[in-house]
C-alpha cells in the first residue's frame, strides 16, 4: 500500500476509526489514503476537514464532477498515481462518462469536456505549473463562461491542496486499491 506501514484500525484514535469505518461502509472497501495519513492523526483530520470543505463545498457553481476533473488533470501534472486513478474514478462517477478520466488525465484539450469545463482546467492548469504567471486575462477566460471570483478561488484551492496530496502520496509510494481501477467503468456489484 505505501512505504509507511499503516496503524491497524484498532490502534486509531476513536473520531478517526469511525470516519473510516464510514467510508468503508459507503465504498465498500477502505481508500489507502486514508490508512497512509492517519499514521499522524492531528494532521489526517486536518487534511480531511480542509478536503471535505473544499470538495463537499455546496456554494459556488463548480460541480462535484468539476472539482474531481480538477483533481485527476493537476494530479496527472503533478505525475500522481494515487490521485489519478482514485479521483479519476470518482470523476467517472460523478459526470457519468467511463473514458472521460483518461481522457483529462492524459491530455484534457482533447478530452470529451465543455468549452466551460476546458476553461476551467486551462486555469487549473496555470495555477498548478505556472501560479506566479497568473494575471487578469486567465480570470477574464473564466468570467467568458460564466465563472466567477469565487469560482477561481475554488479551481486554485483545489489545485494547491491536491499539489500537496499528490506529493504526499509520490512520496510515500501510495498505492491506488485495486477497486479505483474498476469504479464507473463497470456496473457496481450489489
Amino acid at each position: 500500500m505505501s512505504r509507511f506501514p499503516p496503524p491497524s484500525l484498532s490502534d486509531l484514535p476513536d473520531d478517526i476509526r469511525e470516519k473510516i469505518l464510514q467510508v468503508q461502509e459507503k465504498a465498500g472497501f477502505v481508500p489507502n489514503v486514508f490508512l497512509a495519513l492517519a499514521r499522524r492523526p492531528a494532521e489526517w483530520r486536518a487534511f480531511f476537514a480542509y478536503h471535505d470543505a473544499l470538495m463537499l463545498r455546496e456554494e459556488g457553481q463548480l460541480t462535484k464532477g468539476d472539482r474531481e476533473m480538477i483533481v485527476t488533470a493537476t494530479s496527472a501534472a503533478n505525475q500522481c498515481l494515487y490521485c489519478v486513478v482514485a479521483h479519476g474514478a470518482i470523476l467517472r462517477i460523478y459526470e457519468k462518462k467511463p473514458l472521460v478520466a483518461d481522457q483529462v488525465a492524459v491530455n484534457y484539450r482533447k478530452a470529451d469536456i465543455t468549452p466551460r469545463q476546458r476553461a476551467m482546467l486551462d486555469f487549473a492548469m496555470k495555477v498548478c505549473q505556472r501560479s506566479h504567471e497568473i494575471e487578469d486575462a486567465d480570470f477574464e477566460a473564466l468570467y467568458a463562461h460564466g465563472l466567477n471570483d469565487e469560482d477561481a478561488w475554488d479551481i486554485a484551492a483545489i489545485t494547491a491542496f491536491f499539489g500537496l496530496s499528490n506529493r504526499i502520496a509520490s512520496f510515500s509510494d501510495m498505492m491506488p486499491n485495486p477497486e479505483f481501477y474498476v469504479m464507473g467503468r463497470v456496473p457496481r456489484q450489489k
